[in-house]
C-alpha cells in the first residue's frame, strides 16, 4: 500500500513508527523504577527516557531529510558515503572516548555521544549495493567476490581495533546479500562448519572434538561402500568399542585408533579408486582437528578472563559465576519468565523497576518487555520485527533497479542479525556481545542509523518507477 501523495510505503513506515514508540515506552518504564519522574519537563529531559525522546525527535527529522533527498543521490555518492564512514572509524580510534574498554564513541559534551560504527552499517549497505549493481561486476568472478567481501571486512577490522567484537560481527550479515546475488553456497556451508568446530573447541576438550570428527568421517567413508549394510554394522561396533575404551580411561588410545581406522579406510578407497571423496574427508578431519586444538589453545592462553567468562556463560552456564559474568543473563531469564502469559503490567515489573538487570535500557530491553507485557507482548514484538523483515524483502523483490534491491537486502540482513542475536542473547541462546535491539534499545546512534536505512529504503521504493 502506498499513499498517493508521497508514494511512501505506509505499511513499512507504520511498523517502523510502532517499534520506535514501543521502544521509548519501555525505556520510560525502566527509568520509572528509580522513583518516578519528578520535576519539570527540562528535568525530565535529563533522564534516560528524556534523552531518548530527544533522539526520537532527531530521528524523525533525519527521516524527513533522508526521504526528501533525490533517490539517485545514494547510488551516485555511495563510494563517498562509504569513505566518509570509514574515516569516522579511523578518527574515533584517535579522538574517540573510551567507554567500558572500547574506544567507540565521539564525545561532543553535554552527554551527547555518537558511535560511528552504527552509521558504517548504512555506509556499507550503499557501497556494496553500488559496487555489485555496476555493469562490470559478476559474483561468479573471484575478483568481484574478494572485493565485495573486502567492502564489509575493512570496517569489521577497524571496529575490532576499538575493540568492539559485537558490532564487528554484525557486518557478517552482508554475506546474505552476496548469497542472494549468486555467491557459491558451499562457501557458507564451509564457513558454518568451521565456526561450529571452533566454537565447540573453545570450551570442550580437543580429544572429544577429534573423536566426534572421526566418527563423522568414518560414517561417510563406510556409507560410500558397495555393501553398505556390513560397513555400517562395523561402524556401529567401532562406536561401541570406542565408548567402552573411553569408559576405561583409554581416551588417548581411542583417538589414535580412530585416526588409524580413517587411514585404513582411505587406503581401501584408494585401492577401489574412490579417492576423490576420501581426499575430502581426510583433509576435513585433519583441518577440523587442528582447528579444534587451536580454538582450545586460544581460549586458555590468549583470551582474557572476562572474555572466557562470557563464552562460558553462553556454552557452559553452570560453570559461570552466578554473581559475576552470569548475573545479567540469569536475571534477564528470570525477568522474562516472571511475565507469564500476559505480563505484570506496564510500570509494574519487579525486575524492571528494581533494576536487577544491568544494561536493561540498552542490550537487555527485551527482558523488560517479557516481564511487563508477558508472552503476548513478546510475540507482538517478534511479530512486528518479522513483519518488517518480510516487508523489506517484498520491497526488495519488486525493485527494477539492482541497486535498490541490493540495498534493501542489506538493510534486511543487518536488521535480522541485530534482532536475532539481541533476543537470543537475553535468553542465553547466543553469547552476550552487546548489540542493541533496533528501534527499541536506548541509543541515539543506533536509532538514527537504522532510521536512515529505513528512510532511504522507502525513498528508493517510492521512486522505483
Amino acid at each position: 500500500m502506498r499513499t498517493s501523495g508521497t508514494n511512501l510505503d505506509f505499511i513499512t513506515f507504520s511498523i517502523y513508527l510502532a517499534l520506535v514508540g514501543i521502544g521509548w515506552a519501555m525505556i520510560y518504564t525502566v527509568g520509572y523504577g528509580q522513583g518516578g519522574y519528578s520535576g519539570d519537563f527540562f528535568s525530565f529531559l535529563k533522564t534516560s527516557a528524556g534523552k531518548q525522546l530527544i533522539w526520537v525527535a532527531v530521528a524523525m527529522g533525519v527521516f524527513v531529510v533522508s526521504f526528501a533527498i533525490d533517490s539517485k543521490f545514494w547510488q551516485t555518492f555511495s563510494s563517498i558515503i562509504y569513505a566518509a564512514c570509514l574515516l569516522s572509524l579511523v578518527a574515533v580510534l584517535i579522538f574517540g572516548k573510551t567507554i567500558k574498554g572500547a574506544t567507540s564513541w565521539f564525545d561532543f559534551g553535554a552527554g551527547i555521544t555518537l558511535q560511528p560504527s552504527e552509521f558504517m552499517k548504512f555506509g556499507t549497505c550503499v557501497a556494496l549495493a553500488g559496487y555489485l549493481s555496476s555493469y562490470a561486476n559478476n559474483l561468479r568472478s573471484l575478483k568481484t567476490q574478494l572485493y565485495s567481501i573486502g567492502i564489509f571486512a575493512l570496517p569489521m577490522l577497524l571496529i575490532l581495533l576499538q575493540p568492539d567484537a559485537g558490532s564487528a560481527m554484525v557486518f557478517l550479515a552482508f554475506f546474505v546479500v552476496l548469497y542472494r546475488e549468486g555467491f557459491p553456497g558451499w562457501v557458507f556451508a564451509l564457513g558454518f562448519s568451521v565456526a561450529t568446530i571452533f566454537v565447540l573447541g573453545l570450551v570442550h576438550p580437543t580429544s572429544y572434538i577429534i573423536l566426534a570428527l572421526a566418527a563423522i568421517c568414518i560414517f561417510i567413508l563406510a556409507w560410500n561402500q558397495e555393501k553398505r549394510l556390513y560397513w555400517l554394522a562395523g561402524f556401529g561396533l567401532l562406536v561401541a568399542v570406542a565408548f567402552f575404551a573411553i569408559g576405561k580411561g583409554y581416551l588417548f588410545y581411542t583417538v589414535l585408533g580412530s585416526a588409524a581406522v580413517i587411514l585404513g579406510l582411505y587406503v581401501w578407497h584408494f585401492y577401489k579408486r574412490k579417492v576423490s571423496l576420501a581426499n575430502v574427508v581426510v583433509v576435513a578431519f585433519i583441518v577440523g582437528s587442528i582447528l579444534s586444538y587451536t580454538a582450545h589453545f586460544t581460549f586458555n592462553n590468549f583470551l582474557k578472563p572476562h572474555q572466557q567468562e562470557r563464552i562460558q556463560v553462553w556454552l557452559q552456564p553452570s560453570k559461570a559465576d552466578p554473581q559475576g559474568a552470569a548475573y545479567n543473563l540469569n536475571h534477564s531469564k528470570m525477568a522474562i519468565g516472571a511475565g507469564g502469559l500476559l505480563g505484570k503490567g506496564y510500570l509494574e515489573g519487579n525486575f524492571t523497576q528494581g533494576h536487577f538487570v544491568p544494561e536493561q535500557i540498552t542490550d537487555f530491553i527485551f527482558c523488560a518487555i517479557g516481564e511487563e507485557q508477558g508472552f503476548l507482548g513478546v510475540i507482538i514484538i517478534i511479530g512486528l520485527y518479522l513483519a518488517l523483515l518480510f516487508r523489506i524483502v517484498y520491497i526488495a523483490e519488486r525493485q527494477k533497479s539492482d541497486f535498490n534491491r541490493l540495498f534493501a537486502y542489506g538493510v534486511a540482513s543487518v536488521l535480522f542479525i541485530h534482532f536475532f542475536i539481541n533476543i537470543a542473547m537475553t535468553m542465553g541462546l547466543m553469547p552476550i556481545i552487546g548489540i542493541p535491539l533496533p528501534f527499541l534499545s536506548k541509543g541515539g546512534s543506533s536509532l538514527i542509523g537504522f532510521t536512515i536505512m529505513i528512510a532511504v529504503l522507502l525513498k528508493l521504493d517510492a521512486s522505483r518507477g
